[in-house]
C-alpha cells in the first residue's frame, strides 16, 4: 500500500472545507488543510456574517423611527459608519479565531499558504514543498465576477465592500441577485442614495415572482432607483474621485462607489487541476458526482467550486457527507430537494419548494393560498408596506409543494416552516393547526 503524508489534504478552509476536515479527522483520518487568508471562507469572513450584521445595524434607522409612535422620546440619531464597520471586523476577528481553534482541538493541521494540485496524490505548497495525500478535497468557493467593460477596475466587490473607509453618499450596485438586494437595502437604510443596475428586467430570478414584485415595489416606494437592460459599457473616474457608470438604456450614472454584485465564479483558476485530470464545466466548476467525487479518483470538491447550490449550509453538509463516506464508513449522499433560501432584504423574503410558475410547469396546475397583510408593527407604526405569504399546493393531493413570504422576520418564519413543506405535509395539515395569536407567522395556517 503507498504511504501518504496525510490521509487527506483539504485546499481552502471554508464551511465545507472545515466541516470535512474536522469530521475526518474524528474519524481518525490524518488530515491538514491548506488556506491562504483566514479559516472561516466567503461566509465568515467576507459574506453571509458580516453582511447580517450590517442588515442588523441598518434596521435601526426604520426601528428609531418607528419607536416615536410608541411612545419612546428617540432624538434624531445619526449613523456613524465606522463604528459599525469595526465592531463587525472585530466579530469577524473573533469567529475567524473559533474557526481555527476548532480544527487545531481536532488535531487538524493549518498550512497557511497556497497549495495547488501537483498530481492525483501531490499537492504543491507555495513555499516550494510538495505534500502527499491518499485523497484530495477541492474546497475553494467561488469569487465575485467582474463584469469585462472598460474602467472595471474602478469598482468593488463584496470582498472589499466591509473595509470602506466612509460611508457613500452614492452607491450604484450592479446585480439583482440576493447580494445586490441586500446591499442596496443596507446602503439605503444608512443614508446613501442608492441605484441598482442589472442587464436583464427581472429580480431575484428563481424566487416566486409575486414575491420578488412585492419587494421591487417596496424598494422603489422607499427611494431605492433601479435601472433595468442595462449592460456596461464603460466606468471612468472624475477628477474629483468620483465615478460615472456608463450603461446602455440610460444616462451615465455619477456615484461614489460602485459595487459589483453579478454572480459568483467557481475559484478553480490557477488551481493545477488539470495536472490531475479534473475536469471543469463551462463555468469552471469541478464536475463530480453524488459522493463528491471528481474524474480523478482520489481528489473530490464540496462548496460552491462545484456549483451545485450556492449556500454555506449546503456546502457545510457536503462536506459532513464526504467525511463521514470517506472516512467514517457511513456512506451519505445530500438530498438538494426543498432546500430552504432567504434574502435579507428591507424587509426580507425567503423561500422553501416550488415556486408558482415552476408548479404549473411540473404537474400543469396548481392550488395557489395568499395571505397579503399589514403586520400590527407596521400599522401603529404608520408604515404602509404589507407582508405577502403564499403558498403552493398540489392540484390533486393537497401536498404543500412551496412556501414563499416577504415581510417582517420572514427567514425566522420559514425556517420552521420549510420542515412541514420537507416533510410533506399537507394544506389540511396546515388548516388543522391552532393559530399563534396574535403574531405574523399564525398567517401560514390561516392562508385562503
Amino acid at each position: 500500500m503507498a504511504s501518504y503524508d496525510y490521509d487527506l489534504f483539504v485546499i481552502g478552509a471554508g464551511s465545507g472545507g472545515v466541516r470535512a476536515s474536522r469530521v475526518a479527522a474524528a474519524h481518525g483520518a490524518r488530515v491538514a488543510v491548506a488556506e491562504e487568508y483566514r479559516v472561516g471562507g466567503t461566509c465568515v469572513i467576507r459574506g453571509c456574517v458580516p453582511k447580517k450584521l450590517l442588515v442588523y445595524g441598518a434596521h435601526f434607522a426604520e426601528d428609531l423611527q418607528d419607536a416615536r409612535r410608541f411612545g419612546w422620546e428617540v432624538p434624531d440619531c445619526r449613523f456613524d459608519w465606522p463604528t459599525l464597520r469595526d465592531n463587525v471586523l472585530s466579530e469577524v476577528d473573533r469567529l475567524n479565531g473559533l474557526y481555527e481553534n476548532t480544527l487545531n482541538n481536532n488535531n487538524v493541521e493549518i498550512v497557511r499558504e497556497r497549495a495547488t494540485v501537483a498530481g492525483p496524490h501531490e499537492v504543491l505548497l507555495a513555499s516550494g514543498r510538495t505534500v502527499t495525500a491518499d485523497k484530495i478535497l477541492i474546497a475553494t468557493g467561488a469569487w465575485p465576477t467582474i463584469p469585462d467593460c472598460p474602467g472595471a477596475e474602478l469598482g468593488i466587490t463584496s470582498n472589499e465592500v466591509f473595509h470602506l473607509e466612509a460611508l457613500p453618499r452614492r452607491i450604484v450596485i450592479a446585480g439583482a441577485g440576493y447580494i445586490a438586494n441586500e446591499f442596496a437595502g443596507i446602503f439605503h437604510e444608512f443614508g446613501s442614495q442608492v441605484t441598482l443596475i442589472n442587464r436583464s428586467d427581472q429580480i431575484l430570478r428563481g424566487y416566486d415572482e409575486q414575491i420578488r414584485d412585492r419587494l421591487l415595489q417596496i424598494s422603489m416606494a422607499k427611494g431605492i432607483e433601479f435601472r433595468f437592460n442595462a449592460a456596461f459599457q464603460k466606468v471612468e473616474k472624475a477628477a474629483d474621485g468620483s465615478l460615472l457608470v456608463h450603461v446602455t438604456g440610460c444616462d451615465p450614472i455619477p456615484c461614489d462607489v460602485l459595487l459589483y454584485a453579478i454572480g459568483r465564479t467557481p475559484h478553480t483558476s490557477g488551481l493545477g487541476l488539470e495536472n490531475a485530470g479534473v475536469e471543469l464545466n463551462e463555468r469552471g466548476a469541478v464536475k463530480v458526482d453524488e459522493h463528491s467525487r471528481s474524474s480523478c479518483d482520489s481528489i473530490f470538491a464540496v462548496g460552491d467550486v462545484t456549483d451545485r447550490v450556492q449556500l454555506t449550509p449546503v456546502a457545510i453538509r457536503e462536506g459532513q457527507a464526504f467525511a463521514d463516506t470517506q472516512f467514517g464508513g457511513k456512506p451519505t449522499t445530500v438530498d438538494y430537494g426543498c432546500i430552504p433560501s432567504a434574502v435579507f432584504s428591507h424587509p426580507p423574503l425567503a423561500g422553501v419548494g416550488l415556486t408558482e410558475a415552476q408548479a404549473r410547469n411540473k404537474f400543469g396546475n396548481a392550488k395557489i393560498y395568499t395571505s397579503d397583510f399589514r403586520p400590527m408593527k407596521n400599522v401603529l407604526a404608520n408604515r404602509n408596506e404589507r407582508a405577502l405569504y403564499k403558498m403552493i399546493v398540489h392540484p390533486e393531493n393537497g401536498k404543500v409543494l412551496g412556501l414563499h413570504m416577504i415581510g417582517p422576520d420572514a427567514p425566522e418564519i420559514l425556517q420552521a416552516a420549510a420542515v412541514a413543506v420537507k416533510a410533506g405535509l399537507t394544506k389540511q395539515a396546515f388548516d388543522e393547526t391552532v393559530a399563534l395569536h396574535p403574531s405574523m407567522s399564525e398567517e401560514l395556517v390561516l392562508m385562503k
